[in-house]
């Protein structure tokens, strides 16, 4: 066996494994998905519990004036909850359209706070430190400022967490917006609909862990206080609290009815800037979070570790390894004898791919269609071999910052 044979065997080993971590979080997802589908959510007992919803923004003026509105008319209690609107070292329009909303509606609590390049200006964990000094609620929810969340999304998530102690976090789903405008904002509509939502929804069936996607969760202000607020060094803050929950003994609930709408970035150059982002984000909180695999304490977490570790580390180096193997073994210049094995495995892994989606596509309305599973084809050979250099990319922005120690910023996803 030559040593092009031995590396092509450990890339498909790696690769397939994921792959089958994956497809057993696909299936177990799909089976929460079908179990919860006729229950109720539970009823919210006794008085309402006030709850904060924070806003944080930074040139949101294309959006922010269309989220606030849809967060007044949530369908919780109106003197139960307040909408802190943190507008962060904006230069666009934002201060003026909050204000205008706020001298509309003065009798209800609606707080704006406009930073500067002194306060704010620092990321979105920044600002949410900000706005919570100001947070009077038992209960916290975040939104992002580019939002419409349905009307029972709030009080979904409110009776979760305060019927079962054990939760510290619930998050409920986002849906994209804007599918339709782009070939690009389909292939996102469906990946968030598989790899984000039906993984989760499979994490909580197995583990009883969920990561919180950042926008439309809900988590108790104890938990804000007994952290210390937000890692400003963390620009995807909602994978690293996510991990300080689960430390504190906490549970985090996916609670799929609950339901906001968000825009997703409708050109390639946006969408790889906010993905280069995410990717950079979680790459700091896997090196942060790695000797938890060596503390007894955090042994219920350790999948979620070893999962982002793998995805981000291993198959990156798997899919390029094995990708450049088989080119060069296709113009002559390596030499291995199992190729047209791993050519059957990788048509293989397509079928699982395309098959898999294309199922859990069926837990949502208007998403089953065989336009679909052209879409799935046409993303595999396209949008996913992307994900490499997105990967990659963030990886190499991570060391940058890491060696010439820069702080977190604000990342503006641009807005339509």
């Amino acid at each position: 066996m030559t040593i092009s044979d031995v590396l092509m065997v450990i890339a498909v080993i790696c690769i397939w494994s994921l792959l089958l971590v994956n497809v057993a979080l696909f299936i177990a997802g799909y089976l929460y998905y079908i179990a919860t589908e006729n229950e109720d959510v539970p009823e919210i007992k006794g008085e309402y519990p006030f709850v904060t919803i924070m806003v944080p923004a930074h040139n949101e003026g294309v959006v922010i004036s269309k989220t606030v509105e849809s967060l007044l008319a949530l369908d919780y209690p109106h003197d139960r909850y307040e909408i802190i609107v943190i507008n962060d070292n904006s230069s666009d329009n934002s201060a003026e359209l909050l204000g205008h909303i706020q001298s509309r509606l003065p009798e209800r609590n609606l707080i704006i706070i406009n930073t500067d390049a002194v306060t704010g200006g620092k990321g979105k964990s920044n600002a949410l430190n900000i706005g919570f000094t100001r947070s009077r609620g038992e209960l916290i929810a975040i939104y992002d400022a580019d939002n419409t969340p349905e009307r029972p999304a709030l009080r979904y998530l409110v009776a979760e967490i305060m019927n079962d102690a054990t939760l510290g976090a619930v998050i409920g789903k986002f849906r994209t917006r804007n599918r339709n405008a782009s070939l690009l904002t389909r292939f996102i509509n469906i990946e968030t609909l598989s790899f984000q939502w039906m993984a989760q929804a499979g994490r909580w069936k197995l583990f009883k862990l969920c990561t919180i996607p950042g926008t439309n969760f809900i988590m108790r202000r104890s938990i804000v206080e007994s952290i210390g607020g937000w890692d400003v060094k963390a620009i995807a803050e909602d994978t690293e609290i996510s991990f300080r929950i689960y430390m504190m003994g906490y549970r985090i609930k996916f609670q799929p009815k609950s339901v906001t709408w968000e825009q997703e970035p409708q050109t390639v150059k946006v969408w790889f800037k906010q993905r280069t982002r995410w990717a950079k984000g979680n790459i700091y909180v896997i090196v942060k979070n790695i000797p938890l695999l060596f503390d007894r304490s955090a042994a219920k977490i350790r999948f979620d570790i070893l999962y982002y570790l793998s995805i981000y580390f291993l198959l990156l180096i798997s899919l390029v390894t094995s990708d450049l193997l088989l080119v060069l073994h296709a113009m002559g210049y390596v030499h291995t004898t199992i190729a047209g094995l791993s050519s059957f495995l990788w048509l293989l892994a397509v079928i699982l791919f395309v098959v898999g989606i294309f199922v859990t596509l069926t837990t949502e309305k208007g998403e089953m269609s065989l336009s679909n599973l052209w879409i799935i084809m046409l993303m595999y050979v396209s949008y996913c071999q992307l994900w490499m250099v997105v990967a990659a990319y963030g990886l190499y922005n991570y060391l940058k910052d890491v060696i010439f120690k820069r702080e977190a910023k604000w990342y503006k996803t641009e807005r339509y």
